[in-house]
């Protein structure tokens, strides 16, 4: 299973936003295309993969490609499911997540509680780490990233305890969706060694 976490730091709480203005939803248009790079294929989806959005470190919507439906490759279609899983958000209760559509779950819990209930070797993507090509690609990756914004001094502290591995994707620093878009290539093609 490879697993992908994006920390959302001005994602919107409520289901109150809009479709058509993304951008000025908390940046929800990124984290959109996070979730459509984490799964989608030219035609199909990927079903071993998880991609979890904490947003402003309280809740977490987490998105299961073994059980996901209605995911296409508009930003739009990924935000509307974002939005159904914050309007199903009161069905989480204490640790328990809701899940108001497939593979769409929601919990209250911020990153802290999301990397402890996940299984990995957690990976820190970040501009500052070690190059991608010299490190050997886990195979139970769970890898950690930003959106528009660094990491939390809290989230720094919490990854540079938690995490196996620090790596950067290339020289130069890369939209959260696009890094996604390399670490899928980086795991697919073994370290970039076999195509």
């Amino acid at each position: 299973m490879r697993r992908f976490v994006v920390c959302g730091h001005e994602a919107p709480l409520e289901s109150d936003f809009s479709l058509d203005a993304l951008t000025g939803a908390g940046r929800l248009d990124l984290l959109a295309r996070c979730v459509t790079a984490g799964f989608l294929l030219s035609h199909g989806i990927r079903e071993a993969v998880e991609v979890s959005l904490v947003l402003r470190d309280e809740l977490t919507v987490r998105f299961d490609g073994r059980e996901l439906k209605q995911l296409h490759p508009d930003e739009r279609s990924a935000a509307a499911l974002v939005k159904t899983a914050l309007e199903g958000k009161r069905g989480a209760i204490g640790a328990m997540e809701a899940n108001p559509a497939p593979g769409v779950h929601v919990g209250k819990r911020g990153l802290a509680e999301t990397l402890d209930r996940a299984d990995g070797t957690l990976v820190e993507l970040h501009e500052d780490g070690d190059p991608v090509a010299d490190v050997a690609p886990p195979s139970d990756p769970l890898f950690v990233l930003s959106d528009h914004h660094d990491f939390t001094e809290r989230e720094a502290s919490l990854l540079a305890d938690a995490a196996d591995e620090r790596v950067r994707l290339g020289p130069e620093v890369l939209h959260a969706d696009h890094a996604i878009t390399v670490a899928h290539n980086y795991l697919d093609t073994d370290g970039y060694t076999t195509y």
